[in-house]
């Protein structure tokens, strides 16, 4: 299921937020009840001393100025010293308590989507770049932290300051709070205008700046590639092109979300000078005490701050909402390929593996295998070979069950690979890549990814058999020194040797490799296979290969055309049928030096590129 099905116009029902709060709260609530419940004190605190120079500015009129009682000057300032040292302090400390709750919650969230992420089949991410994937779930997950935040200050520090003020204005004056409160019609109007303008503008400014992100990363990472082309004009005027649409659409966030404040500071202007007009009419007209109309006005002006943020509260939900969903789409999508009710772990003995009239397809109207039935014997080598679109990473891809089959069954040591769990299924296997993939961290690091409780011995050991040890020794810290982006400061032979050395490391009894030496130089390669040999023996080995000259020795050869097995022999028995496609093969690279284009050669894992079987 791909991130953007949903349209990027889509409309909240209403009362989501409130379901997003309630389903945030639920799942996170238990762990922050003592946190909030001191932030929300601090904030009510704020709230009052906020509304308590409003309310105490009739005594400084009336009784200190007019009345001039010398005997209250003091008792008032030391209470607003108090006041405002309260706020200061209340402020101080929920501002700490929401940010140490929101780091922690983005922190939470980050958790759960990465193990999230590793549940969920390959196809979900053949379907989503990982540059965009990435770029996304930064960009959204603190849309959960900011809709917790943003409620809980509108709830507890403004909406408690408003009802404060209100409640000083109404007690001064209930006729000036009447004209103040005309403006608040006109204000929702326009806050649920721009709500609904906002919404669909911050999901396609979310979507445009993670394919941007996403594209810079790409590039990055391909940057030899983009030298070797001499790409740099073209991905240059691609990427001018996708920063100026995201600029765009910042800008129209910004004309739509800001359009509150011009909204609001004329409503405001209109409400003040209509109560100053007013209460002046009255005041010279009436002889009363100013008091009550100053502390009216001031407790008015100081309502405006938390009535405008009250009025912006929705459109920032609304932008926090968007970004919250995009993160629970994920969280959502269930895993479409799972265990098996009743699955158990796999008991491998001597590692037999049969393919029994195997037919796969990735759509209906893309066949990729088609009645595939031969057996890996156990503890010896079958190569399996054939051209482009032949099916062979296919099969691989089908034994360690990043896809299900669509016919017949795929069976080890006669247990069918489709009631074990996957985890213990692809535990008994070590796999080799044609394409390495080295991940952050140090050397050892990742020859330790093939099994998390090597030691360093076993370490040391699996890298002398993959010819990599005298390498790794030259690096400036050893099996310490940590390696580039995907290992950019290492040669391919080196990380392909690397690679080879995790795959040791695992000892398991099935080993996968997919054109394993085809990165290295001739010594090196030389090396590798002998180390190979010895790994092997005892192994049931499946080895995928273009490179005739490499599977000349396998105990069984299975050669592969458009999703079926037309040969199965040695080497010599089928060297001996002349008209036989693997003789045919042979013979051309023997003449020419050509070799047979692999279906993996663009894959950067087995089932990366599922459309390369068809090409």
């Amino acid at each position: 299921m791909s991130l953007f099905k949903k349209k990027s116009g889509t409309k909240a029902e209403p009362g989501e937020i409130v379901a997003v709060i309630k389903r945030v709260l639920a799942e996170n609530g238990r762990e922050y009840v003592r946190s909030y419940v001191i932030a929300g004190l601090c904030m009510v605190a704020v709230a009052l001393t906020t509304a308590f120079p409003a309310w105490i500015m009739r005594d400084v009129i009336d009784d200190i100025f007019y009345r001039q009682r010398a005997d209250l000057i003091t008792l008032i300032c030391v209470s607003i010293v108090v006041a405002f040292l309260i706020r200061g302090v209340a402020g101080y400390a929920q501002a700490v308590i929401l940010a140490k709750v929101g780091n922690n919650l983005v922190a939470r969230y980050q958790r759960r989507l990465f193990d999230h992420l590793m549940k969920l089949d390959v196809g979900f991410f053949t379907e989503n770049r990982s540059g965009h994937l990435a770029a996304q779930i930064n960009q959204n997950v603190s849309g959960i932290r900011d809709l917790l935040s943003m409620t809980l200050t509108a709830v507890a520090r403004d909406a408690v300051s408003l009802v404060a003020l209100v409640t000083v204005m109404i007690w001064q004056d209930p006729m000036l709070s009447l004209l103040a409160f005309l403006v608040g019609p006109p204000l929702v109007l326009s806050v649920n205008y721009l709500m609904r303008r906002l919404r669909a503008v911050t999901r396609q400014a979310v979507e445009i700046n993670s394919r941007l992100i996403g594209s810079m990363q790409e590039a990055t990472q391909g940057i030899a590639v983009v030298k070797a082309f001499t790409m740099e004009d073209q991905l240059s005027r691609r990427m001018i092109q996708m920063i100026d649409h995201a600029e765009e659409r910042s800008n129209k966030i910004a004309r739509v979300s800001e359009r509150m404040t011009p909204i609001a500071e004329v409503l405001a202007g209109f409400a003040v000078a209509g109560v100053i007009g007013y209460a002046g009419y009255r005041a010279t007209q009436g002889g009363s005490l100013p008091g009550s109309i100053v502390s009216f006005i001031t407790a008015l002006l100081l309502a405006y701050d938390p009535v405008r943020r009250l009025a912006r509260l929705q459109v920032g939900l609304e932008r926090s909402l968007v970004n919250a969903r995009m993160i629970y789409e994920i969280l959502d999508l269930k895993p479409q390929q799972g265990d098996a009710p009743g699955a158990v772990e796999i008991k491998v003995g001597k590692g037999e593996v049969r393919f029994e009239n195997v037919s796969f397809a990735y759509s209906e109207d893309l066949p990729v295998l088609s009645e595939v039935s031969f057996v890996a014997e156990a503890g010896k080598t079958t190569a399996i070979v054939g051209a482009s679109g032949a099916g062979k990473t296919t099969l691989t891809a089908l034994l360690e069950r990043f896809y299900d089959v669509d016919g017949g069954r795929i069976t080890v040591d006669g247990q069918d690979i489709a009631t074990v769990t996957k985890r213990s299924l692809r535990g008994s296997m070590a796999y080799v890549s044609q394409q390495p993939y080295l991940f952050e961290g140090t050397i050892a690091d990742n020859i330790r990814y093939g099994r998390a409780d090597a030691s360093d011995a076993d370490i040391r050991f699996a890298a002398e058999q993959a010819a990599a040890d005298d390498f790794i020794r030259q690096q400036p810290e050893g099996y310490d020194t940590a390696v580039g982006e995907n290992g950019v400061t290492l040669s391919g032979g080196q990380r392909q040797r690397i690679s080879i050395a995790r795959a040791i490391v695992r000892k398991a009894p099935i080993l996968l490799l997919d054109e394993a030496t085809s990165a290295l130089d001739n010594e090196s390669e030389a090396r590798v296979q002998q180390a190979l040999a010895t790994v092997m023996k005892g192994s049931t080995t499946i080895v995928i290969a273009h490179r005739l000259s490499t599977v000349v020795n396998a105990d069984r050869i299975v050669v592969m055309e458009a999703g079926r097995v037309i040969e199965q022999g040695t080497h010599s028995e089928l060297m001996a049928n002349p008209h036989g496609t693997y003789a045919r093969f042979h013979r051309l690279q023997n003449q020419k030096g050509l070799e047979l284009v692999d279906d993996t050669a663009t894959a950067a894992t087995p089932a990366m590129n599922p459309e390369g079987e068809n090409a």
